[in-house]
């Protein structure tokens, strides 16, 4: 080949030859041998990240960064950092630069340069520390062996721009070389196309066949895969949980001691692998983590648990662990102090049958998925993302991904796309008086009353769009149930509410638009 090019050159007019000369060499050692590119935290993620990549070639490489993005122009970057580790694993020489005293919400840029050439321009973000900053995450697992539907669920990550994602495991089939490589390549759509990688927080499946897999690749410094990250100051804790090992014991210790000490956040979310109550006959329950996690999930107000493992697409009310009457499977629902529980992996895993619903399943259906969780101090917002269809979806701007961007299909939960979890008030008190406040006319409530399937019908009016919501509260104006339904257009409406699950009796339903109360109804479910 090298004699053909040297041919070509000499026949060349001279002025044309050092130029045809440059840019060949150019092409042979201008890009550096590093790729299967990802990042993720070891530390305080709004001061520290760790970029890794697998430098298949090449000797020497350097992280060249800075807070401004100076394009390919090594020489303006301001700082340079070496590799911090090398984990020979998999047949990849997996590199992990780590970086500390970060400033929070900020954007850093990099190239890494080796002795062969350098790689494309990449960059990542702190996370915010501060709790008046929403949070964007996105949370699913199971991509497993059907890389078609995981590529689509990877775009999308691209698309949506969140600050993180969750991963609940089972990242490949058999937890080998050639598919770990399949499956980093694949994660590279993460990647947005001006090169912004986005952090995953991840959690052992029982397809990652022993702990190492997860520390070698992630550079995890947790060896029993259990760890606590925290996000936007006293705003979210994260507990990721490892199904793998003994749930009781010193990880049921830890969980016990971490969540004792995190009252003062606002928000306790829970990953790990393993359903506590699958919603597929195909799976066993998980009685231990029902027992040693799931109570102490209600005991200090774990607001959300993302589980995995099932392959299919469930989201819960509030529930609790109870072995009283109406208890179904050893839970029951609670508004006041419940957990609801998401998953169950859907990121490309082969599908199974949504067949075993619980009478506090909110819903449940089966089909490739993640969920899209939005925090704020108020409220957490939680949308089931079906990722299908993921080309349809357009790209949110960076400066709005609090949007609902045009294509993309969302799943229908219970009466609404969106599942709001708000922020508990401290006092009942404080509930009953901002409902009578609402609803002093209250004896001249048009009444409603449950068909044979336990449902109301009711209907409103809007004249703007709106952002909905309905509350429904019992005799005692205690708030039972809540959904919100964003930017809806103005016109008529007929909805359907479905009160199946809560005991005979009188409520009443109030239905919001903009936070104003603009219908009420007195309801009687027989």
């Amino acid at each position: 080949m090298f004699t053909l090019i040297y041919l070509h050159l000499l026949n060349m007019p001279v002025k044309f030859f050092f130029t045809s000369l440059f840019i060949l060499l150019l092409q042979f050692t201008s890009s550096a041998k590093s790729d299967k590119f990802r990042c993720m935290w070891r530390e305080d993620p709004s001061t520290s990240m760790v970029v890794g990549w697998d430098q298949l070639s090449g000797t020497a490489p350097v992280v060249f960064f800075d807070t401004k993005d100076h394009g390919n122009d090594l020489s303006k970057y301001r700082y340079k950092k070496n590799p911090d580790a090398v984990r020979v694993f998999h047949e990849m020489n997996n590199t992990f630069a780590r970086f500390n005293n970060l400033l929070p919400n900020t954007v850093y840029f990099l190239i890494i340069k080796d002795s062969e050439g350098q790689s494309r321009r990449l960059s990542f973000r702190t996370a915010p520390n501060d709790p008046n900053t929403r949070l964007s995450i996105i949370a699913g697992g199971d991509s497993r062996n059907q890389r078609d539907a995981c590529k689509k669920a990877n775009s999308l990550v691209a698309k949506l721009h969140p600050h993180f994602v969750l991963f609940g495991g089972d990242m490949t089939e058999s937890d080998n070389a050639f598919q770990w490589k399949q499956w980093f390549e694949d994660w590279q759509l993460t990647i947005t196309e001006d090169g912004r990688m986005t952090p995953v927080v991840v959690a052992r499946g029982n397809h990652e066949y022993s702990n190492k897999s997860l520390i070698e690749m992630f550079d995890l410094p947790f060896t029993n895969l259990y760890y606590k990250l925290n996000f936007g100051g006293n705003l979210l804790s994260i507990y990721t949980l490892n199904s793998l090992i003994s749930a009781i014991g010193d990880q049921k210790d830890w969980l016990q001691t971490q969540l004792a000490g995190d009252q003062d956040k606002t928000w306790r979310i829970a990953q790990y692998h393993y359903p506590i109550r699958p919603h597929t006959k195909a799976k066993i329950d998980r009685n231990d983590q029902a027992i040693y996690w799931a109570s102490l999930f209600s005991r200090y107000g774990l607001q959300l648990a993302i589980e995995s493992d099932a392959h299919l697409a469930k989201i819960t009310y509030p529930i609790k662990p109870f072995s009283g009457p109406g208890a179904d499977e050893g839970f029951i629902r609670d508004d006041e102090k419940g957990t609801v529980y998401v998953g169950e992996g859907g990121w490309g895993a082969p599908l199974r049958e949504n067949d075993d619903n619980k009478s506090w399943t909110m819903e449940g259906g089966s089909f490739n998925h993640f969920n899209w969780i939005w925090v704020d101090q108020n409220s957490m917002q939680i949308r089931t993302v079906k990722t299908d269809k993921a080309q349809n979806v357009s790209e949110l701007s960076l400066n709005d991904v609090f949007a609902i961007p045009a294509g993309i299909d969302l799943w229908k939960m219970g009466e609404s796309v969106v599942c709001t979890i708000d922020k508990k008030t401290n006092s009942s008190e404080e509930m009953m008086l901002a409902a009578r406040s609402e609803n002093p006319e209250s004896k001249n409530l048009m009444a409603l009353k449950t068909d044979a399937t336990g449902r109301i019908q009711f209907g409103y009016t809007l004249d703007k769009q709106s952002d909905l919501e309905f509350a429904l509260y019992d005799n005692k104006e205690k708030e039972v149930v809540k959904t919100s339904l964003p930017t809806q257009a103005p016109g008529k409406y007929q909805r359907f509410f479905d009160l199946k699950t809560l005991p005979p009796g009188k409520y009443m339903l109030i239905v919001r638009a903009n936070k104003k109360p603009i219908q009420k109804y007195q309801v009687f479910k027989t």
